[in-house]
């Protein structure tokens, strides 16, 4: 018994390969045409986890050379680029193992066709991110201004762009927005921007102590900018009153409107300490009596 217990095991082990080499060989019918079997799975996980390592340090040791702002952008580019890798790799290791992927593309023509009429707007989207990313449209934290809406870029991804309103709302804008319609980039030529505050006063006011008291209320706001000092234009002689139009530079121009609405109340104060009316649309009506 001892003497034959080497052979059994010998031959214990060769049914253990058989079975192991049917399973491998199992085959799954998708259709009459289409079929997988056990090992060509296998070797499409392994390919695509071999595939994922290289694509993981490459991503790596390109990263390395970037800077900081090239970074966000090579990450969004990236991403995008290793879907196609993907698919690339599957249909190679499917054709390489036998199955016929122009049958199965074939068969499933009317089902990609309405796929990719759906996904239409999905890969404009996408295409419209990756320009945003490589040519600089966009930045994170330019304040932009799109159908009427104003927001701080936060975060640029490649199908949509979130920003921050300024009541606090988040607005999450799909890209193709940025290359259909009309933007503003408040702050792409810098992050100094010249704002204006518009009042008119009474005909007959003193329109030297209206600038001056314009300037002194604009140069005494702490957010606004001493190096490009304050104008005052005088803008025109309006149908009931003189309009003036004080000009200022801001650092923080997304805080516009509330720093507007500060000069707004300190003139009004200030004009009331100096007697300088502010006048209400006025219109004269003559009547003609007609016997």
């Amino acid at each position: 018994m001892v003497k034959n217990q080497p052979i059994k095991t010998f031959i214990s082990g060769l049914d253990i390969m058989d079975k192991f080499r049917d399973f491998l060989n199992y085959s799954f019918e998708l259709t009459d045409k289409i079929h997988i079997d056990v090992k060509t799975i296998l070797f499409l996980l392994f390919i695509l986890v071999l595939t994922n390592t290289i694509l993981k340090i490459t991503k790596k040791v390109f990263k390395k050379r970037l800077n900081d702002e090239d970074k966000d952008k090579f990450t969004g580019v990236f991403s995008f680029l290793q879907y196609f890798i993907y698919i690339i790799v599957i249909i190679i290791g499917l054709e390489s193992s036998g199955v016929q992927v122009s049958v199965l593309l074939a068969g499933s023509a009317a089902l990609l066709v309405g796929l990719g009429l759906g996904l239409q707007t999905l890969f404009q989207d996408i295409i419209s991110g990756i320009f945003i990313l490589l040519d600089k449209t966009l930045s994170v934290n330019d304040i932009v201004e799109i159908e009427g809406k104003i927001g701080k870029i936060e975060e640029i991804k490649l199908r949509t762009t979130r920003a921050v309103t300024i009541d606090d709302k988040v607005l999450v804008i799909p890209n193709h927005k940025f290359l259909t319609e009309s933007l503003f980039n408040w702050t792409q030529n810098g992050v100094q921007t010249t704002e204006e505050v518009t009042v008119g006063v009474a005909y007959g006011s003193d329109v030297q102590l209206v600038k001056q008291i314009l300037l002194e209320v604009a140069g005494n706001h702490p957010q606004i900018l001493k190096v490009n000092p304050p104008a005052v234009l005088f803008n025109d002689f309006g149908d009931s009153a003189l309009q003036f139009k004080l000009l200022f530079s801001l650092k923080n121009s997304y805080a516009h409107m509330r720093i507007k609405s500060d000069l707004r109340f300190e003139i009004d104060k200030k004009f009331r300490e100096n007697n300088i009316q502010i006048p209400f649309p006025q219109r004269d009506v003559h009547i003609i009596n007609e016997k």
